[in-house]
């Protein structure tokens, strides 16, 4: 499947995720008393400016709209009005040497206050969107879906999440309370605590009589035994942790042999180098936890001018 032109929706959920996270950003910065120090002592109050944020590197963008909230909360420990801000490009955007992703105008203290709110965001959240566009585009033409995982930042899933979608990635389930993943820990503690030894299978009926409605069943295994038991029950989902393709390719044709429409996910030694064998083996979905836990801050900064309000072209 290649890249969506659709643009990924940010949610009222991540505003409020990121309202609580440049609060703390903010209070890192300014301590007790809401002082940017050297700016006061430098800059006069009255000094004007802007700056151009602009990309240094080739990559994807993310993360604008939690720009457009950080402005009014530098405002509010400043006392001044907003900077004012003209974004040139979009979330999910290609970005290369020289792109311009937004312009910025107001107060030279607040443009220096909020420089490195930003940029933290920003390039953060773009390195995430840039490694998900090229597993993307690594397993462009196949028939699977990169998702990421539960390996994300505390604090930071719903935004790590969003930037997933920026890079043309899906997501996985967003916690341990929106779908039941049953994996070997949990069977192990299961048959530890009631002595049961019964097969995966009907572990899986009984957990789907117990499921709401609404939540995915995902059940992880490792062994073609335990695929075989699972697949009649029909789970939404088995994930298939770390099985070479050949394995995996029979797992495809197995399911499809037997006309089950549960999906098939890969899991576990995904990288750059193997997912694109992976995906050839026919797969519906494969999880990479490096979209999170791994990705390189995009290289973007501010470069400063003395021009006036930014203004549409």
């Amino acid at each position: 499947m290649g890249v969506s032109d659709q643009r990924p929706a940010f949610t009222d959920a991540d505003a409020r995720a990121a309202d609580a996270l440049i609060a703390l950003a903010l209070d890192e910065d300014l301590g007790p008393d809401g002082d940017d120090l050297t700016s006061r002592l430098l800059v006069p109050a009255d000094a004007t400016g802007g700056c151009d944020v602009k990309s240094r590197a080739r990559g994807v963008l993310a993360g604008l709209p939690i720009v457009e909230r950080i402005l009014p909360a530098v405002a509010e420990r400043t006392g001044n009005a907003p900077l004012e801000l003209l974004p040139i490009a979009r979330d999910g955007d290609a970005l290369h040497p020289g792109s311009i992703v937004a312009s910025l105008f107001g107060p030279v203290r607040d443009l220096l206050t909020a420089e490195r709110t930003i940029l933290n965001f920003l390039t953060h959240l773009s390195g995430v969107a840039t490694l998900t566009r090229r597993f993307v585009e690594a397993v462009e033409g196949t028939n699977a879906v990169v998702l990421d995982t539960r390996k994300t930042h505390p604090g930071y899933r719903r935004l790590e999440k969003y930037a997933v979608r920026c890079g043309g990635g899906a997501n996985h389930r967003m916690g341990l309370h929106d779908a039941c993943l049953v994996k070997d820990n949990h069977l192990a503690a299961w048959r530890e605590r009631t002595g049961e030894r019964g097969d995966l299978g009907a572990l899986v009926r009984r957990v789907k009589g117990e499921l709401p409605a609404e939540a995915l069943l995902i059940v992880e295994v490792d062994r073609h035994d335990q695929f075989a038991a699972v697949l009649p029950a029909e789970p939404d989902v088995i994930l298939l942790d770390n099985l070479p393709p050949e394995a995996l390719k029979q797992a495809v044709a197995e399911r499809d042999a037997a006309g089950s429409n549960v999906k098939l996910e890969a899991s576990g030694g995904v990288n750059l180098d193997t997912v694109r064998a992976i995906a050839e083996s026919g797969v519906d979905r494969i999880s990479v936890g490096a979209l999170t836990h791994s990705a390189v801050a995009l290289d973007l900064g501010f470069d400063w001018h003395d021009a006036g309000p930014p203004t549409l072209p």
